[in-house]
């Protein structure tokens, strides 16, 4: 259908221009991540959202054979000892917002109410646990990998994934989960032929 190829076009050309920017786009992340540091809704996702999702990947991690510890305070982790910083910034929220940007263009359409909840829910799940791969997998570069490894992915390729999963999403939402409404019009009943 050419709304669902539409989609698709989006996205390859958003990738596109966020390939072509990327530098400026980095050096724009770190300007707005010492904006947001200042403001009180960032101590509120420090202490709450940041914890959780370290304890996440620290439960998988753990499970996994490796030493993990998280402090809080210092917004930092240590994995079979080597320390790393852990904010706000490492949650994902460009893939919300990416996530955000394709539903506005996605879900235009004669679909069920109920068909776009379910799509919505594995989106917005299928993201979160997406974000918590993307920084498990930094983590795992950075303690067997040279550093060079854990910048480059961390910076640029983890958009990527992004992208590829969201492809991914819209394929599986369109193959699987969203459904057409059906227009509300009655049949007409055939006309009685004159009784006499």
């Amino acid at each position: 259908m050419p709304k669902q190829k539409k989609v698709f076009v989006y996205m390859f050309l958003g990738f596109s221009l966020l390939l072509i920017s990327m530098p400026f786009v980095v050096s724009a992340n770190e300007f707005l991540t010492s904006i947001v540091e200042r403001n009180v809704l960032y101590g509120w996702i420090q202490e709450n959202v940041v914890t959780v999702e370290a304890k996440m990947m620290g439960a998988i991690l753990i499970r996994s054979g490796y030493s993990y510890a998280f402090s809080p305070h210092s917004s930092s982790i240590v994995v079979n000892g080597i320390r790393m910083g852990i904010t706000w910034n490492c949650l994902g929220w460009q893939s919300f917002l990416l996530l955000f940007i394709t539903l506005l263009v996605g879900f235009r359409g004669r679909y069920t109410t109920a068909s776009v909840l379910e799509a919505l829910i594995i989106g917005v799940l299928g993201t979160f646990w997406l974000n918590i791969m993307r920084m498990l997998l930094t983590v795992l570069l950075a303690v067997h990998a040279p550093v060079i490894f854990r910048i480059v992915f961390h910076d640029y390729l983890a958009a990527g994934t992004t992208v590829i999963w969201l492809m991914f999403f819209w394929w599986f939402a369109y193959a699987y989960v969203l459904e057409v409404r059906s227009i509300g019009l009655t049949p007409s009943s055939p006309s009685d032929g004159g009784s006499a």
